[in-house]
C-alpha cells in the first residue's frame, strides 16, 4: 500500500491518473503521501540512523587498497616491494597493480614461503625471476635474511605489504625488522601497507626474554601482542630495537574502517600450513607443539587443527602425515598418529577465549608422561618458541594453567604500556 503513493509522490504528474477519484479518496491519498514524505525525511536526517546505515555498508579496507594514500608517494620513484601471495589489492597482486599505475617497480624481496607463498615450511629459497613480470626476486629466506646495500642500490622507496597473523612466532615480523633496518642504514624510506590482525583484540603469552632471541622472535613482546603489522613497525622504530637504535624513515598506510573490535577473516591462506581461519585462530596456542613430539597436522589437510602422536593409540581420532605442499618432511611422516581433531571446534568458541590456551600443552605433556615417552624435543626449539626457558620448567614441575598465566601478568602489564604508544586503531 505504501509503495504505490511513493511512486506517485516521485512523479506528481501521475496524480492526473486519479482525477476520477472522489474528493475524500484524494484527500486521504494526499495525507498519506505527506506522512510518508515526513517519515522519509525524518529517517534521512536522523544522525543515528544515518550513522548506522553507513556502518552497515562499510567494509574493512587493507592499506594496500587505500591507493590514494600512497601512490603519489611512489610516482617517478624506483620501487622495491617486500611482498608475497597475500599482497593483494582486491583480486590483483600489489606488484601488478603498481605496474598498472606506471610505478617503476624494480625488484621484489620475498620472505619465507616465497613470492608465491607455495614453498614448504623452513625450506631454503633461492633468488629467481618472476615469470609474469620478469622482475628479479631476491630471497630473504635463503643465503641472506636482510637486504644488502647492493640490493638497495638505486632504490628510492621500499614498500612492505605482507599479511601477518598476529603471533610472535611468525617470521614475517622478523623480516619486517630486518628490511626496516636495511632501509634505515641506507637512507631509504619504507612504506608499510597495514593489514588487519585476526588477533587484534587481546594480548597474551610470555614476553620474550632477549636471551632467547631468534628468527622466530626478535623482540620483547608476548606471543600475542594485539597489534597490526603497521603498529608493530611503529613500535620497532620507536623503541629503538634496530641496530644502534637507528630509526627508519617510516610511513604506515592504515587500514580503513577498522578498529580493535573488528572481526576479520583473512581472505587468503597466509602461508601453506595455515589453510583457513580456524588454523590461524588456533596457531598461537598450538605452535608451541613444534618443539615437541606432538604433531600439529603438518602433512595433512588440517594443519594446526589436529594433535597427535604415534604412541598415543589407539584413540578414536587418527591421521597419517604425508609430504604435501606445506611440508616436505612432516613430523611422524607416514606414521599413524592418534590424538584429537580440533577442526570440530567452532570459530566462535575459539574467539571467545581470547587467550593462548595452555590446556592442550598440559594435556599432552601428561599423556606422553603416562606412557613414559618424551614430550619435548631436545633441540631448544620449544624454548625459542616460548621466548623463555621458564615455560618448559613450569610444565615439567606440574604448574597449573592458572599459575602459569599468573606468572605472565607483570610482563604483559609492562608491555601494555609500551604498546599503547603505537596504536593506530581504537
Amino acid at each position: 500500500m505504501i509503495s504505490y503513493p511513493l511512486m506517485i509522490y516521485k512523479n506528481p504528474l501521475k496524480l492526473i491518473e486519479f482525477q476520477n477519484l472522489n474528493k475524500m479518496s484524494l484527500l486521504l491519498l494526499i495525507i498519506l503521501i505527506v506522512n510518508v514524505s515526513c517519515i522519509n525525511k525524518q529517517k534521512s536526517t536522523d544522525p543515528q540512523t544515518e550513522q548506522q546505515r553507513e556502518m552497515d555498508v562499510q567494509s574493512i579496507i587493507p592499506g594496500a587498497e587505500m591507493m590514494d594514500k600512497y601512490v603519489t608517494l611512489l610516482r617517478k620513484k624506483k620501487i622495491a616491494c617486500v611482498v608475497n601471495h597475500s599482497s593483494l589489492v582486491k583480486q590483483q597482486h600489489l606488484v601488478d597493480t603498481l605496474l598498472s599505475y606506471n610505478i617503476k617497480v624494480m625488484k621484489v624481496f620475498a620472505p619465507e614461503h616465497g613470492f608465491r607463498g607455495d614453498v614448504s615450511d623452513g625450506e631454503w629459497i633461492a633468488d629467481a625471476y618472476d615469470t609474469k613480470t620478469g622482475l628479479p626476486i631476491i630471497s630473504l629466506y635463503g643465503t641472506i635474511k636482510k637486504p644488502t646495500k647492493e640490493h638497495l642500490d638505486g632504490i628510492d622507496i621500499v614498500v612492505f605489504d605482507i599479511q601477518d597473523v598476529g603471533s610472535r612466532f611468525y617470521t614475517y615480523l622478523t623480516t619486517l625488522h630486518l628490511v626496516m633496518e636495511a632501509c634505515a642504514e641506507n637512507g631509504i624510506p619504507i612504506i608499510v601497507l597495514d593489514r588487519p590482525n585476526p588477533h587484534i583484540d587481546y594480548m597474551d603469552g610470555p614476553v620474550l626474554d632477549l636471551a632467547f632471541r631468534s628468527f622466530i622472535g626478535m623482540h620483547p613482546v608476548p606471543v600475542v601482542c594485539g597489534m597490526t603489522i603497521g603498529e608493530y613497525a611503529l613500535m620497532i622504530n620507536g623503541e629503538g630495537w634496530m641496530n644502534n637504535a637507528i630509526k627508519a624513515d617510516l610511513t604506515v598506510i592504515p587500514v580503513g574502517n577498522y578498529n580493535r573490535n573488528s572481526d576479520y577473516t583473512i581472505p587468503i591462506a597466509p602461508s601453506p600450513n595455515l589453510p583457513n581461519q580456524r588454523s590461524v585462530l588456533l596457531y598461537p596456542s598450538l605452535c608451541f607443539f613444534e618443539g615437541t613430539y606432538i604433531s600439529v597436522g603438518r602433512g595433512t589437510d588440517k594443519q594446526f587443527q589436529v594433535l597427535g602422536n604415534p604412541h598415543l593409540g589407539p584413540m578414536d581420532f587418527q591421521f597419517t602425515p604425508v609430504p604435501n605442499r606445506g611440508s616436505s618432511h612432516p613430523p611422524h611422516k607416514e606414521m599413524l598418529c592418534y590424538g584429537e581433531d580440533l577442526s570440530i571446534i567452532t570459530l566462535e568458541e575459539i574467539r571467545e577465549k581470547k587467550k593462548v590456551d595452555l590446556s592442550y600443552l598440559l594435556k599432552y605433556y601428561k599423556l606422553m608422561s603416562l606412557i613414559n615417552k618424551p614430550f619435548f624435543i631436545e633441540n631448544n626449539h620449544f624454548t625459542r618458541l616460548a621466548g623463555t626457558d621458564k615455560l618448559r620448567k613450569q610444565i615439567e614441575d606440574g604448574w597449573s594453567e592458572e599459575a602459569i598465566r599468573e606468572s605472565w601478568k607483570d610482563g604483559l602489564q609492562q608491555f601494555s604500556l609500551i604498546r599503547e604508544k603505537y596504536l593506530i586503531y581504537e
